[in-house]
C-alpha cells in the first residue's frame, strides 16, 4: 500500500512539474509578445481592424472658351445604417420619424422603411442599405434626418463617396475631351485632354480612417476625416460649344448620305491655333455615328491632291518655276518607270500655266514640274518638305498623334518613282492635324504655330497657368511665296476643282484631295478613297482654318471627289460661322456728348416730369423687358414665373404712383 502510494506520489510530482513548465513557457511567450513582438503585434492588430481608405479628390472640371462645362465630377453618395450602433433609447425615439423622413425621400413608404431598419436591429445588421448614387442635396437631406443627424457613433449613420465623371454636352468632342475607366466600369481614354492635363485636374487625395466591422465590412470610425481632400484645378479649353456644334452636325450630315466609314474636321483660329471645333465619327455596325477614335490626331495616311500645296511652295522658293510657267498634260497620263500618273479629267487639261494646274489639282502637271526639277537632286525636294515641318509630328498637348513620313533619298527602299509618286501625295504620311498646320501657317502669313487645346488652368477666377501661342516656325517661307499661294488657294474655289463651294456672300480658300487607299494592294482588295478639304476663311483675312476627311464614301452615289464629299462640311461650317457670328464692332465716341442733343432731352424730361404717368399695357412683353420698363418708371415689380407677361395686377391706364408694386405673371 505504502509503494502505491509512493507511485502516485510521483506522478503528481511529474504533474505537478509539467504545469509548471509549460506555465514557465507561457509566462516566456507573453513577456517575448508583450515587450519584444509587442509593437508588431499591436500594429498587425491595428492593420487588421482599422485602416485608413482614401478619399479620391474632386477633379476640376473642364470648360470650353465659352465658359460652358465639357466635363465636371459630380459627387455620388452611398448611405448605410450600423444598426446596432444606436442605443435601444434613441433607436425607438426616432425610427418612426427617421422612416416618415426617409420616405419623402426615396419615394417609398415610411412603413417600409421602418419594418426594414427594425428587421436590421433584430438581424444585428451593421451595414444595412439605405440608399446609394444619391445626389450631394439628397445626402445632405438624409444625414439631417432624425437619429442620422446624431452621427456615426450614435446615430449608426455610414456614408460612402464617389465621384463620377459627367460629359455635359454629351458625346461631343468626346474623344478630345477624354474619360475614364473606373471600378465602376466607366469608360477611359488616356488620350484627351482629361489625361494630358492630368496634373493639373486630379488634385489631391484625402484620407479617412475606418474600422472593421461584421462580414468584412468597414465603416468610418468618426465624422472627419484624416486628410480633406484638396479639389483639382479647372481646365479652360479652347473649344467654342457654339462651332462645335457646327463641325459636328455638317460632318454627320454628310457621313451618313455618303454611308462613309469614318471622318474628321478640326476647325483652328489662324492667328493662334486654338483649335475651336473637332469632331471624330466612325460608323457603327447598326450605322450609326459616334466618336471612336480621335482620327484628327490619330490618323497617318497618304493625303493625295492636299500635299501639292508642298509642291507649289518648294517650286516658288527656289524659283525652279513660277505660277506662270507652263506645262503640257499630254493627254492626262504620263508615265515613269513603267508607272502611270493618270489626271481625273480624262484626256487631261492641254497646256496650262503651273497654277492653273494646281487650281485643276492636275496630277500630270505638278507631278512634272516637281520630276522636272529635282529629279537630279531629289534631297533638295525632300530637304523642302523636313523644313515645312512635314516629316515630325507637332508635339500636340494630348496623347496619341500619328506620326508623319517622309520618303528620304538616302532611304533603301527610296526608287525612281519616289519623287513623282511623292508630288501628288503618294508614299508619303500626314495626319488631318499636321496637315492642317501646314495651311494654317499660309493663312497667317508664314507663321506656322502649333494646335492647341487648352488656354489656361484656372482655380476659380485665379489664373495658374496660360498657354501662349507657340510658334513652331516663324516663317515658313517668304512673304512673295506666301502672296502667291493664298492667290491660287483662293483660285481653287473660285475657278478650280472647288468651284461649286464658291460664294459671293464669303470667301473662302482651299485644296481639294482625293486619296485611293490600298491602291498597292494585289487586285485591289480593300482599296477605297479618301476625300479632303482643308483651307481657311475668309480668303482675304483669314480667321479659321479648317480641314474635313471622310474615309470610305460609298460608290452608290458615284462621287467620291474631295470638292463633293468633304467640300460642303468645310462651306457649312463657313456659312454658319459667317451668317450666324454676332457682330462686335466697336462704337467710338459713345460718351460723347452732342450740346443740341443734351437741350433737346433736357427740355423733354421737364415737360415729361409735369405730366401724369399711367401704367403701361405689358401684356406679350418679355419679363425682362417689363421690370426694366417698370424699374424705370420708379415702380416695384414682383415677379411669378419666366417668358412672357400674360396678367399684371395694375391695368394698364391707371395713374402712376411712385413706388408702387406691381406684380406680374409670366406664360
Amino acid at each position: 500500500m505504502a509503494v502505491e502510494d509512493k507511485h502516485i506520489s510521483y506522478r503528481i510530482y511529474l504533474v505537478a512539474f509539467g504545469i509548471f513548465v509549460m506555465a514557465i513557457a507561457i509566462a516566456v511567450k507573453l513577456t517575448n509578445i508583450q515587450w519584444v513582438e509587442g509593437d508588431y503585434y499591436r500594429k498587425l492588430a491595428k492593420e487588421r481592424t482599422v485602416r485608413n481608405f482614401v478619399i479620391p479628390a474632386n477633379k476640376g472640371n473642364i470648360y470650353s472658351a465659352d465658359g460652358s462645362l465639357l466635363a465636371t465630377s459630380i459627387p455620388n453618395y452611398e448611405i448605410r445604417f450600423d444598426a446596432v450602433t444606436p442605443k435601444a433609447e434613441s433607436f425607438e425615439k426616432n425610427v418612426k420619424s427617421l422612416s416618415d423622413s426617409l420616405a419623402t425621400v426615396l419615394g417609398k413608404s415610411s412603413s417600409f422603411f421602418e419594418n426594414e431598419l427594425r428587421k436590421a436591429r433584430a438581424n444585428k445588421n451593421r451595414y444595412y442599405l439605405i440608399a446609394r448614387n444619391l445626389s450631394y442635396t439628397q445626402y445632405f437631406k438624409i444625414k439631417g434626418f432624425p437619429l442620422f443627424n446624431l452621427g456615426a457613433y450614435k446615430g449608426g449613420i455610414i456614408i460612402k463617396q464617389e465621384t463620377v465623371r459627367e460629359h455635359p454636352i454629351g458625346k461631343i468632342a468626346e474623344r478630345t475631351v477624354g474619360y475614364e475607366r473606373t471600378s465602376n466600369g466607366e469608360s477611359y481614354d488616356g488620350k484627351g485632354i482629361e489625361w494630358a492635363f492630368r496634373k493639373y485636374l486630379n488634385g489631391k487625395d484625402g484620407k479617412i480612417l475606418k474600422q472593421k466591422i461584421a462580414k468584412g465590412q468597414w465603416k468610418p470610425i468618426r465624422d472627419i476625416n484624416e486628410v480633406d481632400p484638396q479639389d483639382g484645378y479647372d481646365v479652360i479649353s479652347t473649344i467654342d460649344v457654339y462651332i462645335q456644334d457646327i463641325a459636328h452636325h455638317a460632318l454627320l450630315k454628310q457621313l451618313e448620305l455618303y454611308q462613309a466609314d469614318h471622318g474628321c474636321v478640326v476647325v483652328m483660329e489662324t492667328k493662334t491655333g486654338h483649335v475651336k471645333a473637332i469632331s471624330n465619327l466612325g460608323r457603327a455596325t447598326d450605322g450609326t455615328y459616334f466618336e471612336t477614335t480621335n482620327y484628327a490626331v490619330a490618323e497617318s495616311h497618304e493625303p493625295g491632291s492636299t500635299y501639292k500645296l508642298a509642291d507649289l511652295m518648294a517650286l516658288l522658293e527656289d524659283k525652279k518655276a513660277d505660277t506662270s510657267t507652263v506645262y503640257d498634260s499630254k493627254g492626262g497620263v504620263i508615265v515613269y518607270s513603267g508607272k502611270k500618273v493618270r489626271d481625273s479629267h480624262e484626256g487631261g487639261y492641254g497646256k496650262i500655266s503651273l497654277a492653273r494646274g494646281f487650281e485643276l489639282s492636275s496630277n500630270t502637271v505638278m507631278v512634272q514640274a516637281v520630276y522636272d526639277n529635282y529629279k537630279n537632286e531629289p534631297s533638295k525636294f525632300v530637304n523642302h518638305l523636313n523644313n515645312f515641318g512635314l516629316n515630325r509630328p507637332l508635339g500636340l498637348s494630348i496623347k496619341g498623334e500619328g506620326k508623319p513620313y517622309v520618303p528620304q533619298p538616302s532611304d533603301k527602299n527610296w526608287s525612281n518613282i519616289s519623287l513623282p509618286w511623292m508630288a501628288f501625295g503618294y508614299g508619303v504620311s500626314i495626319t488631318p492635324m499636321q496637315t492642317l498646320a501646314f495651311y494654317n501657317a499660309v493663312a497667317n502669313n508664314g507663321e506656322m504655330v502649333k494646335p492647341q487645346f487648352v488656354s489656361e488652368i484656372k482655380e476659380w477666377n485665379r489664373t495658374i497657368k496660360k498657354y501662349e501661342k507657340e510658334v513652331l516656325n516663324p516663317r515658313i517661307c517668304s512673304p512673295a511665296t506666301i502672296a502667291k499661294l493664298k492667290a491660287v488657294l483662293a483660285n481653287v474655289v473660285k475657278k478650280g476643282t472647288a468651284s461649286k463651294l464658291y460664294s459671293k456672300d464669303f470667301s473662302m480658300a482651299g485644296k481639294t484631295g482625293t486619296a485611293a487607299v490600298n491602291y498597292g494592294k494585289a487586285g485591289g482588295v480593300g482599296k477605297y478613297y479618301a476625300s479632303s478639304f482643308v483651307g481657311y476663311f475668309p480668303a482675304d483675312e483669314p480667321k479659321y482654318s479648317c480641314i474635313v476627311v471622310v474615309h470610305k464614301p460609298s460608290t452608290a452615289l458615284n462621287n467620291y471627289y474631295g470638292a463633293d464629299v468633304a467640300g460642303p462640311v468645310f462651306k457649312r461650317i463657313a456659312q454658319k460661322i459667317f451668317t450666324d457670328a454676332p457682330s462686335t464692332n466697336e462704337i467710338k465716341n459713345l460718351d460723347r456728348k452732342i450740346p443740341k442733343q443734351e437741350n433737346n432731352y433736357d427740355a423733354y424730361y421737364s415737360k415729361y416730369q409735369k405730366k401724369q404717368q399711367i401704367i403701361p399695357n405689358l401684356k406679350g412683353m418679355s419679363g425682362m423687358d417689363a421690370v426694366a420698363l417698370l424699374g424705370n418708371l420708379g415702380m416695384k415689380v414682383k415677379v411669378i414665373g419666366v417668358g412672357k407677361v400674360k396678367k399684371q395686377s395694375l391695368e394698364a391706364g391707371q395713374n402712376l404712383v411712385i413706388n408702387t408694386t406691381i406684380l406680374l405673371e409670366l406664360s
